[in-house]
C-alpha cells in the first residue's frame, strides 16, 4: 500500500468503502427506500383531511374504516421509515467496522515501513490525531455520514416532487423559500478563506497535538521548575494561533447561519401569503382548506431535510481534509523492498564512500564521503563531538534510512540488495531513547526473540545485570510496567533494552551509548557481560564516554560527519590529533569536584 488512489472527496470515500461493496450498497438502497417512505404519513395526512373537509360539517357521515384506513397507512410509514433506515445502519456499521479494521491495520503497517526520518520528522502527535481521530471519521462517513448523504438527496427530490404536486403554487412558495436558504448555506461555505477552513483547522490542531504530547512527556520537567502550560512556549503558541484562526472564522459565520436558520424553520411564512391570495380568488374553498392546511402542516418537515443537508456538508469538509492527511502518510515512499535477495557471506560491515543527508534538498549533509571497516569478531567504537554523525552511522547499518551516495555492506552484500527481514535478523541495537511496552518484563525482553523461552529471558536478564532487580518486582519477571506505580529508571529501562538484544543473538550488535545511564558498578557489570556477547560478533559501538572504548580493537573518530581518524586507543594517542584532545579533555572532566565554599573547580 505504498501509494494511494489519486482521486478526491466523496470518490475518495466511496472507494476507501468499497471493500465492503455489497453492505455498502444495501445500506444505500435501504436509506433511500427509508427516504421515501418517510413522506407517506403525509400523503396519509393529506387524504385523512380530504376524507374530513369531504363530510364537513356532517362528520356522522365520515367514512371511518377509510379514514382509519388512511391512519394506518400513516403509522405504516412511520414504523417502515425506521425499520428500513435500521437496517440501512446495520448494514453501514458493518461496513464501517470491516473497512476501519482494514485502515488501521493497513495504515499501521505501512508507517511501521516508513523511514525512522519520517517519524523523527512528523511527530507522534500528528500521527496519533491521524490513526485515532481521522481515520475514526471515515468510520463515522460509512456508518453515519453515507445512509444520510443518500437520504439527504432522495428526500429534496420526493419533498419537491410532493410539494408541486400537490398544488404547485404552494410548491412554488415553499421552493422560493427553500432556495433563499441554499444561497446563504453556500454563502456561508464560500465565504473568505472558508474553502481552506479545515486544512487550517486540521493543522492547528494536529500542532496543538504535537505540543500537547511533548508537553506531557515533559510534565517532571515543568513541574520541578514551577513551569505552567503558558511558559511552556511551543504549547502555548498553538493553542494561540489556533484561537486566532478559529474565533474569527466562526464569527465569519453568524450572519449567514442566523439567516439559513430563521428561513428553514419558517418556510410556512412564505406559504401564508401565497395562501391569503389564493382564498381571495378561490371558489372551491374546500380543496383550498385541505392544501393549505396540508401545507402548513407538510413545510416544517423540511427543516429537517435541509438541517440533515447542513450537517451532512459540515461533516464531509472535516472528513475530506482528514482522508487528505491520512493519504498524504500513505503516499509517502517505504523503504524499497530489496528485488535481488543477496545475502551474507559474513558479518564484516564496510562504508564506503557513504554520504547522506536527513534534508530531502540534501542541503545538509549529516555523513560525507564516509569509509571505514568493521571486522567480524571485532569491536570497532564511534566517537566524536555532538553532531559529528555517530548516531547517524548506527542508525544507517539497519537501513533505517537509505544513504545518498556510495554503499554499505554486510559481508560483501549491499544492505540494499538484502531482504530487510533478513537485515533485521542479522543486526541487534541499542539505543540511547529506550521504549519500554506496557507489558511484562517478561514480553519486552522476548521482543528480541519471540520464539525465546522463558530461560532463555531469564538468562539474557542475568547477562545484562536485571535479574536483581526484576526478581525484587511484585510480580517479577510478571510484573506489568507502568502499573500499580510500577517505574523502572533510565539504568534498568538501558539494561533491559540490553537484554533483548542478548536474547535476539543476532550476529551484528550495534550500541548506541547502551551504558549512558549505568552507574560505574553497573557499568563494569555490563561490559563483563558483553564480553560473552561480543564473542566471534560485529559490534558497533557509540560512545561518550571514552574510558568504556579503550579496548575497542577500533576507534573511528568523527568530526562534523567526516571521518577524521581511525585506529587503536593507543595509536590515536599517539597521533596527537582529535581523538587526543577528546581524551584529555575528557580525563580532565574526570577530576572535577564541587566544593562547599568554591563552588565547581577542576584539579589539574
Amino acid at each position: 500500500m505504498n501509494q494511494t488512489s489519486s482521486k478526491n472527496g466523496i470518490s475518495r470515500l466511496l472507494e476507501l468503502a468499497s471493500s465492503k461493496k455489497p453492505l455498502v450498497i444495501s445500506s444505500v438502497v435501504l436509506s433511500a427506500l427509508a427516504s421515501i417512505v418517510s413522506f407517506i404519513p403525509y400523503i396519509a395526512i393529506y387524504f385523512i383531511i380530504k376524507e374530513m373537509l369531504s363530510v364537513y360539517p356532517e362528520f356522522t357521515n365520515l367514512d371511518l374504516e377509510r379514514t382509519l384506513g388512511f391512519g394506518w397507512i400513516a403509522l405504516g410509514g412511520v414504523l417502515g421509515n425506521v425499520i428500513l433506515y435500521f437496517l440501512a445502519l446495520v448494514c453501514s456499521h458493518l461496513a464501517a467496522f470491516g473497512t476501519l479494521y482494514e485502515l488501521k491495520v493497513n495504515f499501521a503497517s505501512h508507517i511501521a515501513k516508513l523511514p525512522l526520518g519520517f517519524h523523527l520528522n512528523y511527530g507522534s502527535g500528528k500521527l496519533r490525531k491521524v490513526m485515532d481521530e481521522n481515520i475514526e471519521k471515515i468510520e463515522g462517513f460509512i456508518a453515519h455520514q453515507l445512509p444520510d448523504i443518500v437520504a439527504s438527496m432522495v428526500a429534496p427530490i420526493v419533498m419537491f416532487i410532493v410539494l408541486l404536486t400537490i398544488d404547485w403554487r404552494f410548491g412554488i412558495a415553499a421552493a422560493f423559500g427553500i432556495i433563499i436558504a441554499f444561497v446563504l448555506q453556500f454563502r456561508a461555505y464560500g465565504n473568505d478563506g472558508a474553502k481552506a477552513m479545515m486544512e487550517e483547522y486540521q493543522t492547528a490542531l494536529e500542532e496543538m497535538n504535537n505540543a500537547s504530547v511533548e508537553y506531557i512527556r515533559g510534565i517532571s520537567v515543568v513541574k520541578a521548575f514551577k513551569q505552567t502550560v503558558y511558559s511552556f512556549r511551543r504549547l502555548h503558541e498553538t493553542i494561540k494561533a489556533y484561537t486566532r484562526f478559529v474565533l474569527p472564522y466562526t464569527l465569519s459565520w453568524e450572519n449567514y447561519m442566523s439567516g439559513f436558520l430563521t428561513i428553514v424553520n419558517n418556510i410556512y411564512l412564505f406559504i401564508i401569503p401565497v395562501g391569503v391570495l389564493i382564498g381571495l380568488n378561490t371558489t372551491d374553498y374546500s380543496q383550498y382548506a385541505l392544501t393549505f392546511i396540508f401545507y402548513l402542516i407538510f413545510v416544517p418537515s423540511i427543516s429537517s431535510v435541509m438541517m440533515k443537508i447542513l450537517y451532512v456538508s459540515s461533516n464531509m469538509m472535516q472528513i475530506y481534509s482528514g482522508i487528505e492527511r491520512m493519504d498524504n502518510v500513505l503516499n509517502t515512499s517505504v523503504l524499497p523492498e530489496a528485488s535481488a535477495t543477496e545475502t551474507c557471506r559474513n558479518h564484516e560491515i564496510e562504508f564506503k564512500n557513504v554520504s547522506f543527508s536527513y534534508d530531502k534538498d540534501k542541503s545538509t549533509a549529516a555523513l560525507t564521503d564516509v569509509s571505514f571497516k568493521a571486522e567480524q569478531g571485532e569491536v570497532t567504537a564511534i566517537v566524536g563531538p555532538s553532531g559529528s554523525g555517530k548516531s547517524t552511522i548506527a542508525h544507517l547499518v539497519p537501513r533505517f534510512f537509505d544513504i545518498s551516495e556510495g554503499s554499505i555492506r554486510i559481508g560483501e552484500a549491499d544492505i540494499r540488495n538484502i531482504k530487510i527481514d533478513y537485515l533485521m535478523n542479522k543486526v541487534s541495537f541499542v539505543f540511547q531513547d529506550v521504549f519500554l511496552f506496557k507489558q511484562s518484563i517478561m514480553d519486552n525482553i522476548r521482543i528480541g526473540n519471540q520464539e525465546a523461552t522463558d530461560e532463555q529471558v531469564i538468562a539474557a536478564a542475568k547477562a545484562a545485570q536485571c535479574h536483581e532487580f526484576i526478581i525484587k518486582l511484585p510480580q517479577g519477571y510478571n510484573t506489568v510496567i507502568g502499573t500499580r506505580g510500577v517505574h523502572l529508571s533510565g539504568g534498568e529501562q538501558q539494561r533491559v533494552a540490553i537484554a533483548r538484544a542478548i536474547v535476539k543473538d543476532a550476529p551484528i550488535i550495534v550500541l548506541d551509548e547502551a551504558t549512558a545511564f549505568a552507574d560505574p558498578e553497573n557499568e563494569y557489570l555490563i561490559q563483563k557481560a558483553f564480553e560473552k556477547l561480543m564473542q566471534d560478533k560485529t559490534v558497533i559501538i557509540i560512545a561518550h564516554r571514552l574510558s568504556t572504548i579503550r579496548g575497542a580493537n577500533k576507534i573511528i573518530v568523527m568530526d562534523k560527519g567526516r571521518l577524521v581518524e581511525k585506529g587503536t586507543h593507543s595509536e590515536l594517542l599517539e597521533k596527537k590529533g582529535k581523538y587526543n584532545d577528546m581524551w584529555e579533555m575528557y580525563t580532565k572532566s574526570l577530576q572535577w569536584k564541587i566544593d562547599s565554599t568554591k563552588g565547581v573547580e577542576m584539579n589539574v
